[in-house]
């Protein structure tokens, strides 16, 4: 009558005995529990003597209920579990239903049923609880903030006994935290098992891992609920977030391959998963606000001269935006920049072989804006309380269905109107005054968007938070890329996109060539290392070409055509970490079928003149591959090349012993980075 998780580990001989495993884990009981015994139950209960967190809390008129122990029934079909509790005493049902992908992960969908005539409120509801694996000792987690996501911590649970961690700004925030790695302590790339969990919520959310007296580890993790933001009424369900579990036995590659299984097969809309990643040019770090059509056309056609294939106008062309302080929601051409509209820049980037994108902000408004004029009252606000503003804004209130019509009118005339193929749509503010919506806000977000798919199935979307503020599987169910981080510093986007990766295929990532110094770091970086790093992701610009040398347009357009030429490896193949022992280098590989194509990036200054051979696993071991060095190379690593036309015409080498011997490659300069072909023979 419990749902107690059993195993969790690699698949087990067909005909086991499960009863068996089952009794062969029961324990007995010690000293310091309750006298009927407590399961590690995927959906514990309060009032039971659980030491931890229950799956659920309510109450009813501000009264907090227990919900006792109750016999959990199971169904299965196919790929598929399905337990339910129900608890005729407080009127409700607790619905946990497991599924195994055929990409190779586990979707984990609870829900909450009210069968009393009294609705309840939530005050938590797990979206995933799960007593952790005895071979688990150790989990990466995230945080960060702007323009630094996602540094990776990894903890030993043995010496963190509550852990965990939520975000407040009614998006998972910069640091990532609803993405987590369980591994154990001889887990690498490539052997050892591992378990990773993701929150597939674009709201707040938290979890917690707490280890109890008796040495077992369990993970909590759902949204964040306010007290009263929700309450289900009589004959009503609540679905709580879904949870996505993979687990591997061949290290992080194994779960990184399944997850971007999912992503790929099961997650993208299709016009992400059938379409080349086309690369961009988006005009912010090369025009800011300071918009013009002499300036716009010339910027076109200095992109397309590169070999790009999307131009993308930013912020600044709205209404009179000519800073940030004003115009959001106004989202109409701006008559000065702009007196004819958009069709006469939309049609030059056509005649120049590109498509067109656009930027957008949809969520929020300017109190200097014809639309908060308009309408005062369509903001999240608090009565009696200043409306405090963050990037002078605010927070349109999406779950009011006038302000989701405005939008969806808005958007859908702007793509009704205009050859428009992309939207880049951005969200630079934290939800604050959160009133108690913060749950309502992300849901409506969803209505908004899945509208507009189906009205414009075409058009792909990037989601923006300041960066990889909002980055979570369910708005990428949604969106065709994700804007990893505002930094497109190359050192800091290598450590950055390492944590994104693991979770996320590189068709995903928009990764883009910036302007040198970095506006964000002040580093002054070699055109061919800029190129290089952002060619392992979803290439773009982010730079004015007319100011960039003869020099770096030359070596930036034949990195364009490279990624042009392998961009069909880089998204398709399997994603690898290369075997590396300098702290200072690091790399990916991607293999698809008879191709891969590898990167290979030095950071530091080398302690020694010869770093070590660096190994490419992921290759067929018995197949003999074509090794080259994809121009241009690295000045001034590439005087030092022992052979320079062994390395135009290939070496060929085995699989094998490329993943165990190597190649050596001049990296003794900091910012020196390789690109490696492999084609079968």
């Amino acid at each position: 009558g419990h749902a107690g998780l059993a195993y969790l580990g690699p698949p087990l001989p067909a005909g086991e005995p499960i009863a068996a495993l089952c009794a062969g884990l029961r324990r007995g009981a010690h000293e310091c529990e309750p006298d009927l015994a407590v399961p590690r139950s995927i959906l514990p209960l309060g009032h039971t003597g659980y030491p931890g967190r229950p799956v659920l809390e309510i109450c009813r008129q501000g009264r907090l209920l227990g919900v006792g122990p109750q016999a959990v029934i199971a169904r299965g079909s196919g790929a598929a579990l399905h337990f339910s509790l129900e608890d005729a005493t407080q009127g409700l049902r607790i619905d946990s239903r497991w599924q195994a992908r055929d990409s190779g992960v586990v979707v984990v969908e609870q829900a909450v049923t009210v069968d009393r005539v009294e609705a309840l409120q939530l005050l938590r509801f797990a979206s995933l609880v799960l007593p952790l694996p005895g071979w688990v000792t150790a989990v990466t987690h995230y945080a960060g903030r702007w323009s630094a996501e996602m540094h990776a911590s990894r903890t030993v649970l043995a010496g963190a006994p509550g852990l965990g961690g939520a975000s407040r700004g009614g998006r998972p925030g910069f640091g990532g935290g609803q993405w987590l790695v369980f591994d154990g302590a001889g887990t690498t790339e490539h052997t050892g098992p591992c378990l990773a969990v993701h929150l597939a919520w674009s709201g707040d959310h938290a979890w917690h891992v707490d280890t109890h007296q008796d040495g077992d580890a369990v993970l909590w993790i759902g949204a964040a609920l306010e007290p009263g933001e929700v309450e289900v009424a009589a004959g009503a369900r609540f679905e709580a977030p879904p949870a996505v579990l993979a687990f591997s036995t061949r290290g992080r590659a194994g779960l990184r391959h399944a997850l971007h299984r999912h992503v790929s097969r099961e997650v993208l809309p299709e016009v992400g998963r059938a379409t080349p990643r086309r690369v961009h040019l988006n005009t912010w770090e090369a025009c800011g606000f300071s918009l013009s059509m002499p300036r716009l056309e010339r910027l076109a056609e200095d992109a397309a001269a590169l070999g790009v294939e999307r131009f993308v106008l930013d912020d600044g062309w709205f209404g009179r935006r000519r800073d940030d302080r004003s115009s959001l929601g106004d989202w109409q051409p701006s008559a000065e920049v702009f007196p004819q509209g958009l069709d006469p820049l939309i049609r030059h980037v056509q005649r120049l072989g590109m498509d067109f994108g656009l930027w957008v902000e949809p969520e929020m408004v300017s109190p200097d804006s014809e639309l908060y004029r308009r309408h005062p009252d369509w903001c999240l606000a608090l009565d009696g309380l200043p409306r405090a503003t963050q990037r002078h804004q605010l927070v349109l209130d999406l779950a009011r269905p006038e302000v989701a019509a405005y939008l969806f009118d808005a958007l859908d005339g702007l793509l009704r109107r205009h050859a428009i193929a992309a939207l880049k749509w951005d969200h630079n503010r934290e939800l604050f005054p959160r009133a108690g919506r913060g749950l309502t806000q992300t849901l409506a977000l969803y209505r908004l968007l899945d509208r507009l798919r189906a009205a414009h199935p075409a058009v792909e979307i990037e989601s923006c938070a300041s960066g990889g503020g909002r980055v979570d599987y369910s708005i990428l169910a949604r969106c065709t890329r994700f804007w990893a981080s505002d930094n497109n510093d190359p050192i800091e986007r290598l450590r950055i996109n390492r944590s994104w990766l693991q979770f996320l295929p590189l068709r995903t990532c928009g990764h883009h060539v910036g302007p040198s110094p970095n506006p964000v770091t002040g580093r002054a970086l070699p055109m061919d290392f800029r190129a290089k790093v952002a060619l392992f992701g979803h290439m773009g610009v982010e730079a004015d070409p007319g100011s960039m040398t003869p020099d770096e347009r030359r070596t930036l357009a034949a990195h364009v055509a490279l990624y042009r030429q392998w961009r069909d490896v880089l998204h398709e193949g399997e994603l690898g970490e290369l075997a590396v022992d300098d702290p200072g280098v690091c790399g990916w590989v991607a293999v698809a079928g008879p191709r891969a194509l590898a990167l290979v990036a030095q950071t530091a200054f080398a302690r020694h003149f010869e770093v070590a051979p660096v190994r490419i696993p992921g290759l067929d071991p018995a197949r003999l591959y074509r090794v080259t060095l994809p121009e241009p190379w690295p000045d001034p690593a590439a005087r030092y090349l022992g052979d320079s036309a062994l390395w135009r015409d290939g070496l060929v080498i085995s699989g094998a012993a490329l993943a165990h011997a190597g190649l050596a490659l001049p990296l003794r300069h900091p910012c020196t980075a390789w690109l490696i072909a492999l084609e079968a023979e």
